[in-house]
């Protein structure tokens, strides 16, 4: 069927409405532009594109692609440009795969695309490329691109600097693009990375799989700064239960909060709310600390504890 369309393309000349629906149609897949490939399949041959790049109605954006329209490819027009243009068997890969996802409140400043390692390639401006032995399976609907847990994976390695990559493996597991175990399991079938002591321990930190582990660093830092070791895991009771606070002081009332990754997620922080308020309530200090910033801006962190530890050992008992 598409040969035939092909066949009737080369000799058929479309009027100027005609080539303006068709291209509309096709392009209206991809954000705005179109591939010459689907461009013939719709109908079209290469006189009428021509003609409509040569009135200054529809512009070039590549060898395969053409902007139907005038004005520049932006946003997803650009993913579809880059795997066009990159090469045979392109994909999304990285932050952009997980843009593509829908991922927010990420940056990036280039276009990472994966692609098989033997396939011939092209430079194309705005695009990192990234070539691959053993090529991921790529998501098949809308812009191809790279699983999420392995894109994630692959963020964090290619990220500029270590909070970039703390940040990206945070984001895809509080807005649920990725599930733990799913994250763990793509971590874990990596042989080498630039930042493997990093990725490994936020990982885990996130997955919640060393949530014990950011108390016992905290207790390391404390001593750092002359604090006295505090009391783990003490217990309180507030008006719904017994609850065990991570770490606390209790001869001056001081208690902090060690948040692992599930924290952040459904109702965990509405539970964490409640009984931190019920703490004040009883006239306990109460800090809170997600475990990544231990990671990530200790000193910052620290210094706000040995302010108040200071304040509550200055009051009456």
């Amino acid at each position: 069927m598409k040969q035939a369309a092909c066949m009737l393309a080369r000799t058929v000349r479309r009027s100027r409405a005609q080539r303006a629906r068709i291209g509309a149609e096709v392009a209206a897949r991809h954000a705005g532009v179109a591939h010459r490939a689907d461009l013939r399949a719709a109908g079209l041959s290469r006189h009428d594109v021509a003609s409509e790049v040569n009135a200054g109605r529809w512009r070039r954006a590549g060898r395969h692609t053409v902007v139907i329209g005038t004005s520049e490819p932006q946003g997803e027009a650009l993913w579809w440009r880059a795997v066009w243009e990159t090469g045979a068997g392109a994909a999304l890969d990285g932050a952009t795969a997980l843009l593509a996802s829908g991922l927010t409140g990420f940056m990036t400043d280039a276009i990472d695309v994966c692609l098989p390692a033997d396939n011939r390639r092209h430079s194309v401006p705005g695009v990192r490329r990234h070539q691959r032995v053993r090529q991921p399976e790529p998501i098949g609907a809308g812009v191809p691109r790279v699983r999420p847990e392995h894109a994630a994976i692959h963020a964090a390695q290619w990220a500029r600097t270590d909070r970039q990559a703390t940040l990206v493996l945070c984001l895809v597991i509080q807005q649920r693009l990725v599930s733990p175990p799913m994250l763990l399991e793509a971590w874990s079938a990596v042989r080498r990375s630039p930042r493997r002591q990093l990725i490994d321990t936020v990982v885990r930190d996130v997955c919640d799989g060393a949530h014990s582990l950011g108390e016992l660093d905290f207790a390391r830092l404390c001593r750092t700064r002359g604090l006295p070791e505090p009391d783990r895991q003490s217990v309180r009771t507030l008006p719904d239960g017994r609850v065990y606070l991570d770490v606390a002081w209790n001869d001056i009332g001081l208690v902090v909060e060690i948040d692992g990754g599930h924290h952040a997620l459904a109702l965990n922080a509405v539970a964490d709310a409640l009984r931190q308020n019920e703490l004040v309530l009883g006239a306990e200090r109460v800090l809170r600390i997600p475990v990544l910033g231990l990671r990530l801006d200790p000193n910052a962190f620290l210094n706000q504890v040995v302010r108040a530890h200071r304040l509550g050992s200055r009051r009456p008992a």
